[in-house]
């Protein structure tokens, strides 16, 4: 019997053994796997990163923060298109927070699993994962057409729609990491419930909804697509009732260009974007680390 026991005891021994030593071969290789993945993508943003800096800091001149676009060997620059994305991005965020922050704040606190809910939910997702083009499409036959012609309104209404739905979904998540205890204490108290979530709800999670802001900027700020349908474009400065210029429009119409100095113009134009969702993207970490 002392002989059987000892037998079957080694035998588990053994695959218990066996197994540990699967498991280390199995995360040895997962890690090995994640290290690579990491690689190949740092290698990438880095190839991205260093071909903007070698084309585009040569471009970098005060002529291009000083001068409007214009023909192709006038010595022209990003001035107007600057301005009109900063035009532009800003209000689309301006107009798009609140609307998210409200929706989310529903969807967080009063909806729950309600049918109305769920079908608001839906409905954001939806426009989180869609291409920028629909919404420049939407925006182009709501706005653009029915007004007879291009406008900064229109190129600031279509990312404001983009902005919402991200927005909608940090709100959402940072809402529901609050607590409960801290909303029954500030209810017990005799506070009513929108008090609670504006003075409680609000400032415990203000830095992670100050994030989704940024992100949501750093995400418009860049679209092409759905200013294209919306503001087209404009070679001096404009009003938003009229085609703006923005910055991602004019690198996409200079970058194929047969001009040198046009070509030169995006790729600088290209690096100030890139620049600037950075800024907007470490901005946006600092708060989270702060938090």
């Amino acid at each position: 019997m002392d002989a059987t026991l000892q037998a079957a005891g080694a035998g588990h021994l053994r695959t218990a053994t066996a197994l540990r030593r699967r498991r280390r071969r199995t995360d040895r290789m997962a890690r090995l796997l994640a290290w690579l993945a990491t690689l190949v993508a740092l290698a990438f943003l880095a190839s991205i990163l260093v071909t903007l800096l070698y084309l585009g800091v040569p471009g970098l001149k005060p002529a291009v923060f000083t001068t409007v676009t214009k023909a192709p060997g006038s010595g022209g620059g990003l001035a107007n298109a600057i301005v009109g994305s900063l035009v532009q991005t800003g209000l689309g965020t301006l107009v798009g927070t609140p609307i998210g922050i409200m929706v989310g704040t529903y969807l967080a606190e009063y909806a729950g699993t309600s049918a109305l809910g769920n079908a608001v939910r839906f409905v954001s997702d939806i426009l989180l994962s869609a291409p920028s083009i629909l919404i420049g499409l939407f925006i182009y036959q709501v706005l653009v057409s029915p007004l007879g012609g291009f406008s900064g309104w229109a190129g600031a209404a279509a990312l404001a729609i983009l902005v919402i739905p991200i927005v909608v979904r940090t709100t959402e998540d940072m809402l529901r990491l609050i607590p409960i205890s801290l909303r029954e204490a500030s209810i017990a108290l005799g506070a009513p419930r929108w008090r609670t979530i504006v003075f409680i709800c609000y400032r415990a999670a203000l830095d992670g909804l100050l994030t989704g802001v940024l992100l949501a900027m750093a995400r418009v700020a860049g679209e092409t697509a759905p200013l294209l349908f919306t503001s087209l474009g404009n070679s001096d400065y404009s009003g938003l009732g009229s085609a703006m210029s923005s910055v991602p429009v004019t690198i996409y119409q200079y970058a194929a260009s047969a001009f040198d100095d046009w070509v030169q113009l995006a790729w600088t134009g290209a690096l100030l974007i890139t620049l600037g969702v950075l800024a907007i993207n470490v901005a946006a970490r600092f708060f989270i680390r702060r938090r």
